[in-house]
């Protein structure tokens, strides 16, 4: 995955989103920000509309199901 900083910041996060987006809605996706321990994730449409934050293992053990969704 090659990732691509995404401009808006919320305060304190470095937000990205992936740039191997495709079909018809390319500006259509998540984003996530890291922090240590934490991974925020939003909706990359709705920047200040709700996020979710899971614990880093957490989301190590979900990865692998969503590459191949």
């Amino acid at each position: 995955m090659i990732r691509t900083k995404v401009s808006e910041n919320a305060p304190g996060l470095t937000w990205f989103k992936n740039s191997y987006r495709s079909g018809s809605e390319v500006d259509s996706c998540v984003e996530i920000a890291t922090e240590p321990g934490t991974v925020h994730v939003r909706d990359s449409r709705n920047v200040h509309g709700p996020r979710l934050a899971f614990p880093a293992t957490v989301w190590a053990q979900f990865r692998p199901y969503a590459a191949t969704a």
